[in-house]
């Protein structure tokens, strides 16, 4: 890894560990997201996936407007990092440790490889 990837890895786990904390605090059930990036095509390649506990929880904010207001938060902590990315509500994903522990056995590794493969492809 270059040492400017470094330090743009640094900026993105700060503002995502902003949101991150924001989250917790208001959304039941919200557990903890991270963030998936190529560096040799970021901006193109970043992904942040929102992770819930359960499928329950994790419906009972699409019924809302958390799920967007989610999306602008993460937007806005980056934007304050300085980090500008197209689209990037388009490129953050919920998902849940319950669909994760029934379809890939609770392996986050190989649950988050189909999501590199999928957008990465």
């Amino acid at each position: 890894m270059r040492k400017s990837d470094k330090k743009l890895e640094k900026s993105i786990v700060s503002a995502l560990t902003a949101a991150c904390e924001d989250d917790l605090k208001n959304y039941e059930g919200f557990q903890w997201l991270t963030h998936i990036v190529n560096f040799n095509s970021f901006p193109d390649s970043l992904s942040i996936i929102c992770v819930f506990d359960t499928q329950k929880n994790l419906i009972k904010i699409t019924g809302s407007n958390a799920v967007s207001d989610i999306k602008s938060a993460i937007e806005s902590r980056l934007l304050s990092n300085n980090i500008k990315v197209k689209n990037i509500k388009r490129r953050i994903v919920f998902d849940t440790e319950d669909a994760c522990e029934n379809e890939h056995s609770g392996s986050w590794n190989r649950r988050f490889e189909g999501l590199k493969n999928a957008r990465h492809a």
